[in-house]
């Protein structure tokens, strides 16, 4: 792998980087406290990533996106990411699933997501399905021309902005290895649809303003044409995404932590005691030499992933390594930056406390850490045990 970025890579580096300084970060202290971001300015942050080229970068251009290679999409979600995701979603980038659409589904759903028309979200979790995402109990029975959903959903991120949900259900089972196991269905519902109520989850210490939401499915009727995929084949259709979904994740991760990084240098400069910068004393300084060399090392393995994932030779186990490292990177970072500010680390006055609160999600969503472990020693063991 050539570690030198291309000059348009540089040149996006710096764009989005300009944009999140300009269009973002202004508004993530106000957002954090009213822990909601206003339909104004969803829209106005919506508009101007459009105007500046940056909605949809993980499209293929042949349907209107930016059509970036996985590694520039992993240097703009490591940018993106030195803001609260409850604004830097709005930069939006539709799930990829949904390049699975046909016919009349690529004019409904699929090019208004990339035009910034409509907005998706992703509904798998359950509350006795997290981790272990084929127990999901969410059932969709054949009836005519339709299907009909019951069962509930919950964690579902950004439900309350979306104009629809790709939702994953039970359509029947099938025999593997022994064992009989829930053949899976993928399906465009809208938001409007009979049936569909969804209403705000608990409240989240982190990224405050990004909300999760409960859907509730009460003989929802979705027409058999808002199928995505084949019947009893939704887990094709997710996988790719989901383990793409991870890199992402881990560039995300090495944002945050580079964020406190550079606010735990400047403090160290300025914060004085006993006479002398604390960044002179190397209970300090050690500090941040190790959570820089740690930040280091989780870039250059999130960056390798990503180049993998271009020349498509990167394994789950592998993902996996950068989802699991960066995350657990970020959080053992952010824990030291509050320990280098003190007392006004845990101050909400900064935004030390906030990347703090924010990290901890991260060794959890998109597949928890303990997981992680077990897809790459799953992988590692494969070969010898046949």
């Amino acid at each position: 792998m050539n570690f030198q970025l291309s000059q348009e890579q540089e040149m996006l580096v710096d764009a989005v980087r300009s944009f999140v300084s300009k269009e973002l970060l202004p508004h993530e202290e106000a957002v954090d406290r009213a822990d909601e971001v206003s339909a104004d300015l969803a829209g106005e942050i919506r508009s101007k990533a459009i105007a500046a080229g940056f909605y949809a970068f993980n499209m293929p251009e042949e349907v209107g996106g930016g059509g970036l290679d996985y590694l520039s999409q992993a240097l703009i979600e490591r940018e993106l990411a030195k803001c609260s995701w409850a604004l830097h979603v709005f930069v939006a980038r539709p799930s990829k699933i949904l390049m699975a659409c046909t016919g009349s589904q690529i004019g409904d759903y699929l090019l208004p997501c990339v035009q910034g028309r409509k907005v998706d979200c992703f509904a798998l979790t359950e509350p006795g399905a997290g981790s272990d995402a084929n127990a999901i109990k969410t059932r969709a029975v054949r009836d005519g021309g339709d299907f009909v959903l019951n069962g509930s959903k919950h964690f579902i991120s950004h439900a309350g902005h979306a104009d629809f949900a790709i939702v994953f259900a039970v359509t029947g089972t099938y025999e593997h290895n022994g064992r009989q196991r829930n053949a899976v269905t993928s399906f465009l519902v809208d938001r409007d649809t009979p049936g569909l109520t969804i209403r705000r989850g608990p409240k989240c210490v982190s990224n405050r303003g990004y909300h999760t939401f409960e859907m509730f499915f009460d003989d929802c009727r979705v027409p058999a044409s808002k199928v995505l995929g084949e019947v009893g084949k939704g887990w094709e259709v997710a996988n790719a995404w989901l383990t793409a979904g991870r890199v992402m994740v881990a560039a995300n991760c090495v944002g945050q932590a580079q964020r406190a990084l550079d606010a735990s240098l400047q403090w160290a400069a300025d914060r004085k005691q006993f006479g002398q910068a604390i960044g002179s004393y190397q209970g300090v300084s050690f500090k941040l030499a190790d959570m820089a060399t740690q930040i280091r090392a989780a870039e250059l393995l999130t960056l390798h992933t990503a180049w993998k994932m271009d020349q498509g030779s990167m394994t789950d186990g592998e993902a996996g390594m950068a989802k699991l490292f960066a995350s657990e990177v970020l959080g053992r970072v952010a824990d030291e930056a509050v320990q280098i500010y003190g007392g006004m680390g845990l101050m909400d006055e900064g935004p030390v406390e906030r990347i703090w609160r924010n990290a901890r999600i991260e060794r959890i969503w998109e597949g928890t850490s303990e997981i992680q472990r077990h897809i790459i020693s799953r992988e590692l063991l494969r070969p010898l045990m046949r």
